[in-house]
């Protein structure tokens, strides 16, 4: 039997995750949607967790690992008094404490969580110990242990307390940062415990919020092209790198993993620095660009 073809699309459709459904849901709803032959997503959020999801298609598949060292962004609303053993409202709650916190006491020690910071990821966590995942270890009831990491804190700011012993922060912060541990930690250092009852990816790299698009939305969109629209071209995500235009034979060039001379294009500003390398609006390469050569480092077959 003959398989169906599917078709060879290629950009970024970013995506605004909603509640209850995990990133890899979303990638095959959204693989279905545009019956495109290959796609995948950049930085996992939680079922519990909504907001920014870059999902890349075809060609932009490859900038995946590139896009995924990005700042991230987030607003999250901690609950003090009660601890889950997920750390957000997927799980039961193991512990209890009757402090809660002032928004003085909660300003007061903020700065302890900006900068470099250690961290231990929670046990239900996609990290992978000896080979699988810690949540399916936890869900088993086998003891783990998991290495601490350093993330980084670029910004954190407490935006308001709420009713129910709550309170909403915004963080910006490295990948590989776990919010929710974040939250535990904020409220083990006020001398108490917490969860998050809340979780939104605001940005990601370059991509914010404002530029999403809802699921559903998505879903309801009845013709291709209404949907095609929504992709942003391959090097959207790019767009603090400096870009210059080749010949087409250049281009085909380094599309063959070739080498090309910088004599006949002004790149004296990138020198010892990446850039695009386009051909007629089109991406064709990243490049390392040196005084005597510019190199491929990644291309890209469109």
């Amino acid at each position: 039997m003959k398989k169906n073809k599917h078709k060879d699309i290629n950009g970024w459709l970013i995506l605004n995750k909603p509640k209850g459904i995990t990133s890899n849901a979303a990638v095959v709803q959204t693989r279905k949607i545009f019956d495109a032959n290959k796609n995948g997503h950049c930085g996992t959020l939680d079922p519990f967790a909504e907001g920014v999801l870059p999902i890349a298609f075809g060609e932009a598949t490859k900038l995946i690992p590139l896009i995924s060292e990005g700042h991230k962004e987030y607003e999250f609303v901690l609950k003090f008094g009660e601890k889950t053993d997920t750390l957000d409202t997927e799980g039961k709650i193991i512990a209890r404490a009757d402090k809660i916190p002032t928004e003085a006491e909660i300003s007061e020690i903020l700065p302890n969580f900006f900068g470099r910071i250690k961290q231990v990821p929670p046990i239900y966590s996609a990290i992978k110990i000896d080979g699988k995942r810690a949540y399916d270890l936890a869900r088993q009831g086998k003891d783990i242990e998991i290495p601490v990491r350093e993330i980084e804190v670029y910004a954190l700011e407490l935006k308001e307390m709420l009713p129910d012993n709550s309170a909403r922060f915004s963080v910006e912060c490295s990948k590989g940062t776990y919010v929710r541990t974040l939250g535990a930690d904020i409220a083990e250092k006020l001398g108490t415990v917490g969860y998050l009852t809340a979780l939104k990816r605001t940005k990601y790299a370059n991509f914010s919020i404002e530029s999403t698009i809802l699921l559903e939305n998505l879903k309801n969109m009845v013709y291709d092209d209404d949907c095609k629209k929504l992709l942003l071209p391959i090097e959207a995500p790019l767009r603090d790198i400096a870009d210059f235009a080749v010949s087409a034979e250049d281009a085909a060039k380094l599309r063959q993993g070739q080498r090309i001379s910088p004599r006949n294009y002004n790149v004296e500003d990138v020198i010892g620095q990446k850039a695009l390398a386009m051909f007629e609006d089109c991406l064709v390469a990243i490049v390392a660009v040196e005084e005597k050569r510019i190199s491929p480092l990644r291309v890209f077959n469109l």
